[in-house]
């Protein structure tokens, strides 16, 4: 998807089932929207305070996720903390599709990311099932977790340049109580934008499932 393509999205929706999926997912691309000046708010469900590593104190993801965003050039106006248990997702779907509703009422998005339909974690599950339902007259693209993911459908390719790589890398780098997980390395982030970049032709890119395309 070149520059053009972009253009036609004003405000564009990342909804992130825990902090950092929505940088890790699309990081890449989110800096380069925010760089066009394109509107993007990011919505994570949940902090995972039950999931912190010993040592830090529990609510240190929610700093986090604040530097991190800031990072991809999002306003914090525009950064939405949510207060779902890490993977008891399942149990609260309906919660979650209302909490998604009133987004698309409050937003009307261009543009929404979500975690992709092949991902089996429970709670990214749970987001992208319930994103479908919110925002079925919207375009929705899925990311990717290859941990995560089976197979995956790469139907769409965002091309990155070298300096949303890095804040991609930046961003992650905010994480530091999520240091030690290989995901989160900067060797990694390289790695994967470089193999999708390959699969396109072009150095860097950010791929994703087209789960709906709106055209107007």
């Amino acid at each position: 998807m070149n520059l053009s393509a972009l253009n036609a999205f004003n405000t564009v929706l990342v909804l992130a089932p825990h902090t950092d999926d929505g940088e890790l997912g699309c990081g890449g691309t989110i800096h380069k929207l925010t760089a066009l000046g394109k509107r993007v708010v990011y919505v994570a469900f949940s902090t995972c305070e039950e999931s912190v590593p010993v040592g830090f104190p529990s609510d240190i993801l929610t700093h986090e996720v604040k530097a991190a965003t800031s990072e991809l050039g999002i306003s914090s106006d525009d950064l939405r903390i949510l207060n779902y248990r890490v993977r008891h997702f399942p149990a609260h779907r309906q919660e979650i599709l209302e909490d998604l509703v009133k987004l698309n009422r409050e937003l009307k998005p261009d543009l929404v990311f979500c975690p992709s339909s092949y991902d089996i974690h429970q709670d990214h599950g749970t987001i992208s099932m319930e994103a479908k339902r919110a925002f079925k007259n919207t375009t929705l693209l899925g990311y990717e977790f290859i941990w995560n993911n089976f197979q995956f459908s790469s139907q769409c390719f965002i091309e990155l340049q070298e300096s949303d790589v890095a804040k991609k890398v930046a961003a992650m780098e905010q994480y530091k109580s999520q240091s030690k997980r290989l995901y989160a390395k900067d060797k990694l982030i390289r790695g994967i934008a470089n193999y999708r970049g390959l699969q396109a032709g072009i150095e860097y890119a950010e791929a994703f499932e087209v789960i709906r395309l709106i055209v107007t």
